[in-house]
């Protein structure tokens, strides 16, 4: 499947991002990630040469853009009363923040690879039939979570970008360029059974179907009006 691609992900992506412009925010945050142990806000303070409410201030925010995790930890090793209060502490964030423009997938591309040669070496059956049939069924996924939207919608969602041309559409990203310019009939036959898939997972008649028409800065597949 593709990593959640909802709008508010990808906003809350760039968000945090834009959150390391700051050249404080970004010393306390490269700070921490290097890092063993988890980093309280006095250490970060003397280390970077901060007031302890500025390095709180800033390691806060970043906590709350998901760059960092936040820890409550006694210190002492004890506990109940008279233990004192936990300290705060941060560490680098488990989750993964990525922004691409173009909207790039790498990750699915490489997920569906190692699928096909893992089931492949395990089953014998072709590497490319295998590689052929899980993104038919990972297109089938996609659409059938598109809840009934048009074709076009759920293809931005995914950073297809496509686009009506007469009674076509065009898919004007192709969210896996670098890996189709150096493996095309690799990846295009990926790519052309992924959007097999998703006509598929729609239901209905969507009136198109999915065909190879590779040109310069497009997609490699293009819908076509189904005969």
């Amino acid at each position: 499947m593709f990593v959640d691609d909802t709008e508010e992900v990808r906003d809350r992506d760039v968000s945090a991002i834009a959150a390391l412009d700051e050249p404080t925010r970004r010393r306390l945050y490269d700070y921490v990630v290097r890092r063993r142990h988890p980093v309280g806000r006095d250490e970060a303070a003397e280390a970077l040469g901060l007031a302890r409410q500025t390095a709180a201030f800033h390691l806060d925010r970043l906590a709350a853009e998901h760059l960092l995790d936040v820890l409550h930890v006694r210190r002492s090793g004890r506990s109940g009363p008279g233990a004192g209060r936990p300290a705060k502490l941060y560490r680098r964030s488990g989750e993964q923040i990525s922004v691409s423009l173009p909207d790039r997938r790498y990750e699915l591309a490489g997920r569906l690879l190692a699928q096909a040669v893992e089931e492949s070496g395990a089953t014998g059956e072709p590497v490319r039939e295998v590689l052929h049939r899980r993104a038919r069924e990972t297109g089938v996924r996609l659409g059938e979570d598109g809840d009934g939207q048009e074709v076009v919608r759920v293809l931005e969602r995914y950073g297809f970008e496509p686009r009506r041309e007469d009674a076509s559409v065009v898919l004007g990203n192709c969210p896996f360029h670098a890996l189709a310019r150096a493996h095309k009939e690799t990846v295009c036959g990926m790519n052309l059974h992924l959007m097999c898939g998703v006509l598929e997972g729609l239901g209905g008649d969507t009136g198109y179907e999915a065909r190879l028409a590779p040109e310069p800065g497009r997609c490699c597949v293009r819908l076509e009006p189904a005969a």
